[in-house]
């Protein structure tokens, strides 16, 4: 008597592959994906290659998530620790022997042209949710204290670069685990009471504080100069307020529908500067209008809210900070080219998930969502 055994359809063989796989999440990101094709398509279409490259870079991002999404957050917090020294150790190797272009050393060439910095924003949240793990049940002060020694190090090595863009998102990336954590209010009110202050007396005192040969401390020149052309971009409409300006006549000129796809003057008479890349949102906003604004706002909030969701529902410490860290990448990417486009923030160079063309930012945005669909795969086999 011979035994025949059923082979497994194809489908039965790839299923596992594609089990950890959040279905709202890859919702989300589907939307936003067609989202930023059809911008680049309108806003790049005379631009070389950019959407041809855009939709490459999506494609590699796609096949990172994907393999990303197969390794159990067990082994992503062994990589914790080697991660964050390597990106550090290559942020002084920056400072020492960097590559300098337009006033900058963000850069090493070993072979290829790399930005460390990039590492940070995935190896930042990854060591200070191997901490937290780590003081699962014992947390004290003081180790709070260790946690914010570990994200300022690589943190002013990035600014010293200068990149205020990258500094901030691993800034954010890094006090969203501190916060998710358990750190007390109590220490959260007093730095937020003194920024809002801040602010309010930078607006007050605007024409002092940026009048001719005053220096700022901390910050460099032109970072100075961006935030000033900030709080008035009519003090130089033609030079560093351009930008700002053209941004905002682009968003305006829109309405709440839009000129229509492929339509937009600004974007097309090339008045928007950078239109493929930091400032395509104007190019978006000028095609399609408010409305247009309010269901891409909704597609990046449901994104934040999802990756929120998984986080919460994660079966450990790690898993729980590292989503909710992945989360406020996303937030903080939307949130800071949407509002430096649109006049409310300074210009610092953050590209839009999904909608800007960039390779390296890209890379980093399919291994936050491989990460949150690890976490979401490992909710799965825990509550099997």
């Amino acid at each position: 008597m011979s035994l025949v055994f059923e082979r497994p359809s194809l489908s039965r063989r790839l299923s596992p592959w594609f089990s950890g796989f959040d279905g709202p999440l890859a919702f989300a990101v589907f939307i936003l994906v067609c989202g930023g094709l059809l911008t680049m398509y309108s806003s790049g279409y005379d631009h070389g290659t950019r959407f041809e490259d855009h939709a490459r870079n999506m494609l590699i991002a796609g096949f990172i998530m994907f393999v990303v999404s197969q390794i159990p957050p067990q082994r992503l917090m062994a990589l914790a620790v080697p991660l964050y020294i390597l990106g550090v150790t290559l942020l002084i190797a920056v400072a020492v022997f960097g590559v300098t272009k337009k006033g900058a050393r963000r850069w090493l060439n070993v072979g290829v042209t790399i930005q460390p910095s990039e590492i940070l924003k995935i190896a930042m949240p990854l060591m200070l949710a191997w901490w937290f793990q780590k003081r699962e049940g014992q947390l004290r002060p003081l180790d709070f204290l260790v946690a914010g020694l570990l994200l300022m190090l690589p943190v002013g090595l990035i600014m010293k670069q200068p990149d205020l863009g990258t500094s901030l998102l691993v800034l954010a990336a890094g006090l969203s685990v501190i916060f998710f954590a358990g750190l007390s209010w109590k220490l959260v009110a007093p730095p937020l009471i003194l920024t809002l202050l801040g602010i309010t007396m930078l607006v007050v005192f605007e024409p002092e504080l940026c009048a001719e040969g005053v220096r700022w401390p901390l910050l460099h020149e032109y970072q100075q100069q961006r935030v000033c052309t900030l709080l008035d971009p009519g003090r130089d409409p033609l030079g560093k307020g351009f930008h700002i300006i053209q941004g905002m006549i682009a968003i305006g000129s829109g309405g709440f529908w839009g000129k229509g796809f492929m339509q937009g003057t600004q974007t097309h008479l090339e008045f928007i500067p950078e239109r493929t890349t930091d400032f395509i949102f104007a190019a978006f906003s000028e095609e399609f209008g408010l409305f247009g604004n309010l269901l891409l706002i909704t597609a990046f909030l449901f994104l934040v809210l999802r990756a929120l969701v998984i986080a919460l529902e994660a079966p450990t410490v790690f898993t729980r900070l590292l989503g909710g860290a992945m989360a406020m990448i996303f937030f903080c990417y939307a949130f800071v080219n949407m509002g430096m486009v649109s006049g409310i923030l300074p210009v610092v160079g953050v590209p839009l998930p999904f909608i800007s063309y960039g390779g390296t930012a890209m890379v980093t945005l399919g291994l936050g969502l491989g990460i949150l669909m690890s976490i979401a795969k490992s909710k799965r086999l825990v509550q099997s």
